[in-house]
């Protein structure tokens, strides 16, 4: 991992804090935030053990990066305390090849990949090795008003819905797109997203690091350049568009203008909560419909976002064995069915989203199923950090991206980050 010395001289303060002593072994387990679900289900699965282990949460900073900012301190100081890590999905490459993780054996492997989305299993493994058991996948839908669509006489459900005839519709009717345009790692995922829906790729060969092959110059990159250049310079975009992440997109949806939406599956019940608690009208439920991931080429599937949460085993815990037998109780898949339905966060298997439990709580079930499917992984490489800070970096603003020069740009930039030319 780069920089792993400096991290590591960074965090000598830290202590390690993990059970030690007789008795039951406690795993500190490291959560990124959610409604308490993880912190319910450490519970039920340290009764579940039978005095085996008792499993403590410690809570992550909201922001991806920060979280792995926090968990390479700790993992570069080689902290026995960290038992267990929820991690994002783009930074099990990193953490992998910086012999951070406890890989999961031959044995072990196919109870917790098996039934699971293959976008899930292939940001756990590195280099052949299950390094991350999936916990839960994420994708992003297209969320709309349906009185809006009427109106502007589309059906986003239709097949060949793409992007340009949904923001000609949003300026039809004088309403939004919202979309996450910060300069944080939502953009990126919308930026990767439009690359693998046109064919392409930011990058190939992640498994050569610093070697890899940018690949974001092309065809691809420029069409994922031109539908961001498009919204952001039209009267479809938000006027915070720069600033925007995922609940700033969200209430664009519920208010006078809202129109279009893409976020990710948490949506749902977050709308159904506001509703009930009184924040929006409750006949913006009623109103509110869903559709997949818009389309860049007209009759060529979308390629939608990944996304979710990997759970890990730290290579210098003290109870290993005890960690691996947590990772197998929280990653059931009726323990997923129970964090989907308690936290909004979907499954990381798909059998669980036939469930008539699941079906009756979320009507789109089936539409999410499908999606995380059709899902493509951000680049996977142990340099994921600089590879999406340096896109981030020559992406952003989105109405400073240019088709014709921003995809060459960002492609030399990332090319000179890797290989220790520049700085971020």
């Amino acid at each position: 991992m780069r920089g792993a010395v400096a991290l590591a001289l960074l965090a000598g303060g830290l202590s390690a804090c993990g059970g030690g002593g007789g008795g039951t072994p406690t795993l500190n387990w490291y959560i990124n935030p959610d409604n308490g679900a993880q912190d319910r289900l450490a519970k039920s699965c340290s009764a579940a053990s039978g005095g085996k282990y008792k499993i403590k949460t410690s809570l992550l900073p909201s922001d991806a990066s920060q979280q792995r900012e926090q968990l390479v301190r700790r993992l570069a100081a080689k902290d026995s305390g960290l038992d267990l890590m929820s991690l994002d999905p783009v930074f099990v490459a990193e953490a992998a090849n910086a012999g951070f993780l406890r890989p999961f054996t031959a044995a072990e492997a196919p109870q917790l990949t098996q039934g699971v989305f293959p976008a899930a299993v292939r940001s756990s493994t590195w280099k052949g090795r299950l390094y991350a058991a999936p916990f839960w996948a994420n994708t992003q839908l297209l969320w709309y008003r349906k009185s809006v669509a009427a109106k502007a006489g589309v059906d986003p459900t239709a097949p060949g819905f793409t992007w340009d005839r949904m923001i000609d519709a949003a300026e039809r009717t004088g309403t939004t797109v919202g979309e996450q345009g910060n300069k944080y790692e939502g953009y990126m995922v919308w930026i990767n997203a439009l690359v693998e829906s046109a064919g392409g790729h930011v990058l190939t060969g992640g498994e050569s690091g610093a070697k890899a092959q940018i690949t974001i110059s092309s065809p691809a990159g420029q069409q994922a350049a031109r539908v961001i250049q498009r919204l952001a310079h039209s009267k479809a975009a938000s006027p915070t568009l720069a600033t925007d992440i995922e609940e700033q997109a969200r209430s664009l949806l519920n208010g006078p203008h809202g129109g279009f939406l893409l976020n990710w599956g948490y949506v749902w019940q977050a709308e159904n909560g506001d509703a009930k608690d009184g924040t929006i009208d409750k006949a913006i439920i009623g109103d509110l419909g869903w559709a997949p991931y818009p389309e860049v080429f007209a009759g060529t599937r979308a390629k939608p976002p990944f996304g979710g949460i990997e759970l890990a085993v730290g290579a210098y815990g003290r109870h290993k064995a005890a960690a691996v037998d947590a990772v197998r109780c929280v990653t059931t898949a009726e323990n997923m069915k129970k964090y989907m339905l308690d936290s909004g966060n979907p499954a990381a298997r798909a059998a669980v989203y036939d469930d008539p439990d699941v079906i009756k709580a979320y009507p789109m079930a089936r539409l999410l199923r499908d999606s995380i499917e059709a899902a493509a992984p951000r680049p996977i490489t142990p340099y994921y950090g600089d590879v999406s800070g340096a896109m981030q970096s020559r992406w952003h603003p989105p109405s400073s991206v240019n088709p014709a020069s921003t995809p060459r740009r960002s492609a030399s930039f990332i090319s000179q980050v890797l290989r220790d030319k520049a700085l971020l």
